[in-house]
């Protein structure tokens, strides 16, 4: 597997002054949806792969140009140390059904400890939160289409949330197939844009220590 460069990771928080759209990063704060307590270090940045912050700010521009509506981003590179401790919460202790059914990735998998992945919602220009049909982190134990509403397939959505999910998913795959970058839209979550398995998949997932000490999500600089 190849290695990420630190320096191919990109601060998304000092981007957001000059771009459309703000971060607020959810394992950094102690009331996020789904474990109930902090992950990251409280000064945590979001820290994105430099192929996924251009889509992102490219993205983000057109969706406020086209649509009035700004990107809330919530969750990017997401270092093994952390997903283990997201696994040893008291939420996941006590559900562990979230483990059997494998609605939890185990350390190491998927997109977001690569930076390779982007959790991202909408705001309107009051910075109010705007319909989608679930919140962000919406966790359900049937995945499919026809039982989990943050599906990109369910039916049964109000047409403010249909109309705001198309907005966020075409500026996504408008921005990318601009910069020839080839996106996924996760199924399961309508907030979850990564790029393709294959491409992260040969990249070695990041832990907190291939990370300078200011870049780390976990453990506060020395």
């Amino acid at each position: 597997m190849r290695k990420i460069d630190p320096k191919s990771l990109v601060s998304m928080d000092r981007l957001a002054p000059e771009n459309a759209f703000r971060v607020q990063l959810a394992y950094a704060r102690d009331d996020n949806l789904l474990f109930g307590e902090r992950i990251y270090r409280p000064d945590a940045r979001l820290w994105l792969h430099e192929e996924l912050a251009e889509v992102v700010a490219m993205a983000a521009s057109a969706c406020f140009e086209n649509y009035d509506l700004r990107f809330v981003l919530y969750d990017g590179l997401r270092t093994i140390d952390a997903q283990e401790a997201m696994l040893h919460t008291e939420r996941v202790r006590n559900n562990p059904e979230w483990l059997s059914e494998n609605l939890l990735s185990r350390p190491g998998m998927g997109g977001h400890p690569r930076g390779m992945a982007v959790d991202i919602g909408l705001e309107n220009e009051k910075s109010e939160l705007v319909p989608m049909g679930t919140d962000f982190d919406f966790l359900a134990l049937d995945s499919s289409p026809g039982k989990n509403p943050a599906h990109r397939d369910y039916k049964n959505l109000s047409q403010e949330a249909r109309r705001n999910r198309a907005a966020l998913t075409s500026s996504m795959l408008g921005a990318a197939k601009k910069l020839k970058v080839q996106l996924l839209p996760l199924p399961q979550e309508w907030w979850d844009f990564r790029l393709m398995p294959d491409y992260f998949n040969s990249y070695a997932p990041l832990a907190d220590e291939d990370l300078p000490p200011d870049m780390r999500m976990m453990s506060s600089p020395t």
